[in-house]
C-alpha cells in the first residue's frame, strides 16, 4: 500500500513524502483498522518531522514500513526510492501497547454496536492515552537514529498497530 504526500516545492527536506506499507496483514484489516490506517497516513503525509541522523542524502524520504521477522523495519529511501539506510527495531518494548491497543478497537467496535456513547468516549479518551504513550515508547527507541516529533510518532504508532494485527 503506498500514499504520497502533495507535492510542494517549498518542501521541508527533513520529512516524508512517500509512506509505504508493507505486509499481508494489510489485506486483511477490518473496517475500523482500515480507518485508523487511512486517516493516520493521511495526516502523517499532510504534516510530518522525520529526519534520519545517518543518512548521508537529504530530504525529503520515502518510508518503507514492515515487520520483519519480529522487527518494526523503517527502510529509508530518497525521493527517486534509491535505499539509504534500514533502522529495525524489536517489537517486544511495543507488544503490551499494541495488545492493548487491539483491545481498545474491540472495545469501541462493540460499544458503537450497542450504541453506547458513554462508553464510546471513554474508550475513545483510553486511545488518545495509549497513543500518546506509544508514540513516547517509539520516540525513545528511535532515539540516535531517527529524529520524530511527537505527532510524527503517534501516527507512526498508529501504522506498527495496524501492521501487528493478525487476523
Amino acid at each position: 500500500m503506498m500514499a504520497q504526500a502533495p507535492h510542494d516545492p517549498a518542501i521541508d527536506s527533513a520529512r516524508l513524502v512517500r509512506l509505504v506499507l508493507e505486509g499481508e496483514a494489510l489485506t486483511r484489516l477490518d473496517a475500523m483498522l482500515e480507518a485508523d490506517r487511512a486517516q493516520a497516513v493521511d495526516d502523517l503525509l499532510h504534516e510530518n518531522r522525520f529526519a534520519p541522523l545517518r543518512a548521508e542524502t537529504p530530504g525529503p524520504y520515502v518510508l518503507r514500513l514492515s515487520i520483519t521477522e519480529g522487527r518494526l523495519a523503517f527502510d529509508i529511501r530518497d525521493a527517486d526510492e534509491a535505499p539509504l539506510h534500514l533502522v529495525a527495531l524489536a517489537l517486544g518494548p511495543f507488544r503490551r501497547l499494541i495488545k492493548d491497543y487491539r483491545m481498545l478497537v474491540d472495545s469501541h467496535a462493540m460499544a458503537v454496536q450497542e450504541g453506547r456513547e458513554a462508553r464510546i468516549q471513554a474508550i475513545d479518551m483510553g486511545r488518545r492515552g495509549l497513543h500518546n504513550e506509544g508514540a513516547q515508547l517509539l520516540v525513545e527507541r528511535l532515539a540516535g537514529k531517527i529524529t520524530i516529533d511527537f505527532p510524527t510518532a503517534r501516527r507512526l504508532f498508529t501504522l506498527v498497530c495496524v501492521l501487528h494485527q493478525r487476523m
